[in-house]
C-alpha cells in the first residue's frame, strides 16, 4: 500500500539505491579498513593497491547490479542528437491554411476537429451532449448575437442512416473558398472561452 507522496503514487522515478544505505556504509567501511591495513603493512604502495582493488571490486559489483540497456537505447545514447522537426506544427499550420483556401478541405479536415473540440468542451464544462441536444449547444456557443454565424461553421452534420450513402457537396465545396480567417479566429476564441 502506498502512502501519499510516495514516488510510486506520484509517478516520480524511484531510485534503485533506496533502502541500500546500510550496505553502502558497510562497503565503505570495508574499503577504508582495507586501505588502512594496506597502508600499515606496505605504506603508500599498500594503500594504493587496496584502493585500486576496492574500486575494481565496486565496479564489477555495479556492473552486475545495474540493468543493462537495450541495444536500441545503447545505440541512441551513442548517436549525436539531431534537431527535431516541427512536423506537428507545420502540419497544423498547413491544415489551417488549406481550410481557409478551400471549403472542401475545411469540411473534411478542420471542421471535424473543431466539432470534436466543441463536443468535448460542452460535455466537460457544461454537461451538454452536442449530438443529443444541439439547441442547448448552439445557445452556449452563440451567447451573443454577433456569434450566431459561427454555428453554421461548426454545426454537427447528422449521420446518414446505416446502409445509405452520405450526401456530399464535394464538387461545389471544393470550388468555394474556405472559412474566412477572421471567422476562424472568432470561432477558436469562442471555443477557448466556452
Amino acid at each position: 500500500m502506498s502512502t501519499p507522496g510516495d514516488p510510486a503514487e506520484t509517478g516520480a522515478a524511484v531510485s534503485l539505491w533506496r533502502g541500500a544505505g546500510p550496505e553502502l556504509v558497510i562497503a565503505g567501511v570495508v574499503i577504508v579498513v582495507a586501505a588502512a591495513a594496506g597502508y600499515l603493512l606496505a605504506g603508500w604502495a599498500g594503500l594504493s593497491v587496496a584502493v585500486i582493488a576496492g574500486t575494481a571490486a565496486a565496479m564489477v559489483v555495479l556492473r552486475h547490479l545495474l540493468p543493462t540497456p537495450t541495444p536500441d537505447a545503447a545505440r541512441k545514447a551513442m548517436e549525436k542528437p539531431q534537431a527535431r522537426l516541427l512536423s506537428g506544427y507545420s502540419h497544423r499550420r498547413s491544415v489551417v491554411h488549406s481550410a481557409i483556401a478551400s471549403r472542401g478541405f475545411y469540411q473534411g479536415e478542420l471542421r471535424p476537429l473543431l466539432e470534436h473540440l466543441l463536443a468535448a468542451r460542452l460535455a466537460e464544462r457544461h454537461g451538454v451532449h452536442l449530438y443529443q441536444d444541439p439547441d442547448a449547444a448552439r445557445r452556449l456557443l452563440c451567447q451573443r448575437p454577433r456569434d450566431a454565424d459561427l454555428w453554421e461553421w461548426i454545426e454537427p452534420v447528422p449521420k446518414p442512416p446505416e446502409g445509405t450513402q452520405p450526401q456530399t457537396r464535394a464538387s461545389k465545396a471544393s470550388t468555394e473558398p474556405g472559412i474566412p480567417r477572421r471567422t476562424l479566429a472568432r470561432l477558436i476564441d469562442r471555443l477557448e472561452r466556452l
